[in-house]
Order: structure tokens, then sequence, then C-alpha cells
């Protein structure tokens, strides 16, 4: 069991200016002691916020934010099983007629697939995948 953190939580964490570390605590403290973990779909979309930051400080300070939550979790992969499992999930609730941003869709078959939790601060999305355990924080 563990928990997987959406990219949501942890810019919302840098944005409020908490550490990694703070993040890493907030997150195991919630899921009750289990492991806290990435997504390598979700470190995608915050290697993203990197490149579209508007000033060489806010890239450099989402970098090293990001570079330091590499190092303390584990960055799971998108592998073969998961790209089976959301392909699945998604043409099964795209018949139907629910939609699941495909990002999401991808993170939450990844948390799925390691039978891993999902924490975000935006839950309506994952919510849409069945079987997932979502944490809103």
């Amino acid at each position: 069991m563990g928990l997987i953190l959406d990219s949501s939580v942890v810019i919302a964490a840098e944005r409020r200016g908490e550490t990694p570390t703070q993040l890493v605590e907030q997150a195991i403290h919630l899921a009750g002691n289990q492991e806290a973990a990435l997504s390598s779909v979700g470190l995608t979309e915050l290697v993203h916020g990197i490149y579209r930051a508007t000033t060489p400080q806010m890239s450099f300070r989402r970098q090293s934010f990001i570079d330091e939550l590499r190092i303390a979790l584990t960055v799971y992969p998108y592998t073969e099983e998961t790209a089976l499992l959301a392909g699945r999930i998604d043409g099964e609730q795209t018949a139907r007629g629910t939609i699941i941003p495909f990002s999401d869709l991808l993170v939450g078959a990844t948390a799925l697939s390691l039978g891993y939790s999902i924490l975000t601060s935006n839950a309506r999305h994952f919510r849409l995948i069945p079987g997932l355990n979502v944490i809103l924080l």
C-alpha cells in the first residue's frame, strides 16, 4: 500500500513555500504511514511547469523543489501493465459517456496498478476511475 502524489498537491505545496520534506511528511501522515511516491506521468506534468515559469527565479525554485522531491520519493514508471489497465478503464468509461482527462487517467492507472491511493487537491477526475481510492488534500 502507498500513495501517489498528484501534481496538484506538489504544485500547491511549492506555491505555499513548503519544503519537499514537509510535503512528504504531510502525505505520509494523511496516508497512515504508507509510502508516498510520484508517477512518471505526474513528474512530466511538474517538469512542464519549470519551462512555463515566467521568471528565471521561478524556474529555478521549481527545478530545485522537484529535484529534492525526486531524491525523497520513488518515481514509478508508466508500464505495459499500466497501459493495459488505463486503456481498459478509458474504453469502459468512454462507452458510458464518462471522459477522464488523459494525464489524470494515466496517473490514476499507475496508482491503481500498484494498489496505491492518490493524494490530490482536485479529486473530480480521479473519482471517475473505478476502484481508485482518492484522498483529498
